[in-house]
């Protein structure tokens, strides 16, 4: 916890003060451009960092770190924020899905990043050592991609370390979404977080391009709850929401170019080895069967019709 000035880049605030700007740092030799606010609060407390758009097509989870952003008054709050609305800038201009653009990476695969690496890992490496890791809690906000569908869910990491791991779960119960992932895959923004000991979570809500009034308050009212939570803003602690704890986050992917036929909605329950959609080639022979790797719950399926190899198919909770 700290009352001290706020700063990433050239753009600051004091206690009291809240600053929009655009901060720029080299990405292979080449000036990125980070839009992002600093709201340093009246009174001391903790350091929230929140990021959206690390997939530059999530739009609901990009509106609402808009709306914290601009909405969001020094007055009244206890700690500091940090609202990054889009990170992978370059793939929000293109309407990039999964990857960012200068080099076909996605950036929730390679989180710290790399100082020496690809274009990518240089812009992660960045965020990493001059936003995330001025937090004591942080969170990350996605949302189905521009050819997914998905239900509201919200993704902790388990680092291995206890208490980061519980503040984390926490967290994710204080956000309201009923549905609570565990996840242990490394490279995303939470794995990397959670990793140097803050608690972190990855909010899911919106997809196929879409953002209503109701996916992005799925974010802000999240955002709120948690904030009453951490005693930021002002308001009791919020109600405790009922949740679902899902252990495993299970995905499958196209082993072919082809036709994605799905059979499932969002939100069906599943059982392991049940048909959820297939792949066809241009005679409508099936080239690959989807099967659920588990029973529990379908969290997104790709809408797509055209599907290329190594595609993400779908993702059961378990």
């Amino acid at each position: 916890m700290s009352d001290r000035r706020l700063e990433v880049g050239e753009l600051s605030a004091g206690r009291g003060e809240k600053r929009y700007g655009v901060v720029e740092f080299p990405v292979q030799g080449q000036p990125y451009r980070l839009p992002l606010w600093l709201i340093n609060g009246e009174e001391a407390g903790p350091t929230l960092v929140v990021t959206g758009g690390v997939h530059g097509s999530e739009y609901a989870s990009i509106a609402a770190a808009l709306n914290l952003g601009r909405s969001l008054d020094p007055k009244g709050l206890s700690g500091r924020v940090i609202v990054v609305p889009v990170v992978n800038l370059p793939g929000f201009a293109a309407r990039s899905i999964y990857v960012c653009p200068l080099d076909g990476k996605n950036p929730n695969r390679v989180f710290p990043g790399d100082a020496g690496g690809t274009g990518t890992e240089q812009m992660a490496d960045w965020v990493f050592r001059n936003v995330i890791s001025q937090a004591d809690y942080f969170v990350d906000l996605h949302g189905g991609d521009l050819i997914e569908a998905l239900m509201p869910f919200t993704i902790f990491f388990r680092s291995g370390n206890v208490e980061v791991d519980e503040r984390s779960l926490e967290m994710a119960k204080a956000f309201g979404i009923h549905y609570l992932v565990s996840s242990v895959n490394p490279g995303s923004t939470i794995a990397a977080a959670s990793s140097v000991g803050i608690p972190a979570i990855l909010t899911e809500s919106g997809g196929q391009g879409i953002w209503t009034a109701e996916q992005v308050a799925d974010h802000t009212n999240g955002l709120h709850r948690l904030m009453r939570y951490l005693e930021m803003i002002p308001g009791s602690a919020p109600e405790a929401a009922s949740f679902t704890l899902l252990e495993q986050f299970l995905w499958a992917r196209s082993e072919h170019e082809g036709f994605w036929y799905p059979q499932v909605a969002v939100g069906e329950a599943v059982y392991a080895g049940q048909e959820l959609g297939c792949i066809k080639d241009w005679e409508g022979n099936v080239l690959q069967t989807g099967l659920s790797p588990g029973e529990g719950t379908v969290l997104f399926i790709v809408s797509s019709l055209a599907i290329h190899e190594n595609d993400p198919l779908f993702a059961v909770g378990a």
